[in-house]
């Protein structure tokens, strides 16, 4: 992005929002008008490519916290008109670089805000500062797995569309069989340095619109511009135990570079579908075994399916209460080092609601036999209350 984007583009007004827009805000609103102005949904529409365009460019630089940052505190500078230079100028036939107010001077500057503000006003003592390749953007994208998948790791294909470098010209921006040739007017540097007194001020090359390079023949595909509307499909591998909501960064994935810069990365928000039988506690996976009174009372060998292999047998040992969870161990979800964690078995008793009179009668047997209550402290609990009563 040129520093001139930074004063005359009002990105807020692309995407339709407030300058103290949240960042959900912003991401919602691009996605709506993403979907509304995607090429695929308006093949051949040139103004929704362009409108496309734009609110791409817009949500790069108000997605990023810094470039967002950078972008504002420009904007309130020269946007509004309250640049005032120094009471009384420099004096001297002395020039400055307004990037070494700001904290972009010194060797290995961080960039930033001066670096802007270089770009725009300085370069006296310097000389314009060339504006280097910029890495190319993020992108997002999200994927629904099943539940074993999840578990288990899975290779997704995932279709994006999106500014990429344009396959007719590789990146150039030059008919093929032809290259671009450096611009005379800025020598290739892509600023122009404009004398006014004791003041030298710099501002993007007119001849080149900063690019340091000027195109006679441009590309028929992308115009010049160097990247093309497409759509490209990736394998993205999501790995084993992934959870839902879990955002997973494929490096270099994401939009490519200008001039060779490296590309940005491709985050992939991961949604897990629910399982019927199966739930999730970290690594181990949960599921309730229903037993019935009996089997709880006397002890029981229960077979249990796992998410994937033969089934595996269980004992309940006799005496089991409701709620009792049992480990099976490496049984549960993969981890990033090889081993497993466990199955966690939960075990709920089953009261019947259906006797006949001779298991009514046993139980009722069972009852006299054994009149101890398993209420032993509340009862006790309940008789100390009842004696207080006035």
């Amino acid at each position: 992005m040129s520093a001139r984007d930074y004063v005359e583009k009002d990105y807020y007004a692309a995407l339709g929002v407030s300058k103290d827009a949240s960042a959900a805000d912003i991401k919602k609103a691009y996605r709506k008008l993403a979907r509304k102005f995607h090429p695929d949904a308006n093949s051949g529409d040139a103004k929704a490519e362009e409108k496309f365009k734009e609110i791409s460019e817009a949500y790069d630089v108000l997605s990023d916290a810094t470039k967002r940052k950078e972008y504002d505190e420009a904007r309130a500078l020269f946007g509004s008109g309250g640049f005032r230079m120094p009471p009384g100028g420099m004096g001297g036939g002395a020039t400055f670089d307004l990037g070494d107010l700001f904290g972009g001077a010194g060797a290995g500057g961080g960039g930033g805000l001066g670096d802007l503000l270089g770009g725009l006003f300085g370069g006296g003592r310097r000389g314009g500062r060339t504006p280097g390749p910029r890495r190319g953007a993020d992108l997002e994208a999200e994927v629904t797995l099943s539940f074993n998948d999840a578990t288990e790791g899975a290779t997704v294909p995932l279709t994006l569309s999106g500014p990429q470098t344009c396959p007719t010209c590789s990146g150039t921006g030059a008919k093929p069989g032809t290259t671009p040739r450096v611009c005379p007017t800025c020598t290739g540097t892509g600023m122009a340095t404009n004398n006014q007194g004791g003041f030298a001020f710099a501002e993007p090359c007119r001849a080149c619109r900063g690019r340091g390079l000027l195109i006679d023949d441009p590309c028929p595909t992308c115009h010049g511009d160097g990247q093309a509307i497409t759509s490209r499909t990736i394998r993205a591998r999501i790995p084993a135990g992934v959870a839902d909501g879990r955002k997973i960064r494929l490096k270099g994935k994401g939009q490519p570079g200008e001039r060779g810069a490296p590309a940005g990365d491709l985050i992939v928000t991961v949604h897990v579908q629910p399982h019927e039988l199966f739930g999730r506690k970290g690594d181990n996976l949960t599921v309730k075994v229903p037993v019935t009174f009996v089997e709880a009372a006397l002890g029981a060998s229960v077979k249990v399916p796992p998410l994937d292999g033969p089934p595996v047998t269980v004992t309940v040992p006799a005496g089991t209460p409701s709620g009792k969870v049992l480990r099976v161990r490496d049984k549960g979800v993969a981890k990033r080092d090889g081993s497993r964690g466990s199955l966690l078995v939960t075990i709920e008793v089953v009261v019947p609601t259906d006797l006949s009179d001779e298991a009514r009668d046993a139980l009722s047997a069972y009852a006299a036999t054994h009149p101890e209550s398993p209420r032993a402290r509340l009862d006790s609990a309940v008789a100390n209350h009842e004696g207080a009563r006035p």
